[in-house]
């Protein structure tokens, strides 16, 4: 995705937040950006309840799937039970399936909400942290004990959800976690326009004066 900040990364190329260890897993892989008709699929698939867009989703997610590594689990991202049943299914679940059986990696549903939190939509960075701590738990701490987990969701907004299940997963013993979401919310902020493109809108609207 596009990468605007003001502060610059590091060596490595880790931002401020990574070098802070702000998120709870190794590393993160998107499909695409959460606009147009993306979005609106999603919409569909999670809100419309359109099952069925699983596979098709699914084909896009893997394009995004990182073949260089392996991996030992696929665990889909839990959806608290109280959610599940409003909406009839947990569409990671579905999405994570798909990974699985096109990846031959087994799938696992290892980690459980166990409690319900707020929407995270309209909440800041630092919000969405706190909303989400301590709110994942693993169940077989045996089953992830020294694997390579990839952990699958649909949308990665800010990373904190995934972050504080994939903090879950490290503490029961899992030696790599890995993200891998359908789409990537672009939450750079507006505040800190691009330089170059802000001296080409200034040169332009000054031609613009000078016409006038």
């Amino acid at each position: 995705m596009p990468f605007l900040t003001g502060h610059p990364l590091d060596g490595e190329g880790r931002c401020r937040l990574c070098r802070a260890g702000r998120f709870g897993f190794d590393a993160a892989f998107a499909y695409a950006s959460y606009e147009g008709r993306l979005r609106d699929l999603i919409h569909l698939f999670k809100y419309g309840g359109v099952e069925t867009l699983a596979g098709p989703l699914g084909r896009m997610l893997m394009l995004a799937y990182p073949r260089r590594q392996s991996f030992d689990l696929v665990v889909p991202m839990p959806m608290h039970w109280w959610r599940r049943w409003r909406r009839g299914f947990n569409q990671a679940q579905l999405l994570g399936a798909e990974v699985g059986r096109r990846a031959g990696v087994p799938v696992e549903k290892v980690v459980r909400r166990c409690r319900r939190t707020s929407s995270q939509a309209g909440l800041s960075r630092k919000q969405r942290r706190r909303n989400v701590e301590g709110a994942f738990a693993v169940q077989r701490p045996e089953r992830v004990r020294g694997k390579r987990v990839l952990l699958v969701d649909d949308v990665l907004t800010t990373g904190s959800t995934a972050g504080a299940c994939a903090r879950a997963l490290k503490e029961a013993g899992a030696a790599y976690v890995a993200v891998l979401a359908l789409a990537r919310a672009d939450r750079r902020p507006l505040a800190e326009p691009d330089p170059l493109w802000s001296r080409k809108l200034a040169a332009s609207q000054s031609g613009a004066a000078a016409c006038a």
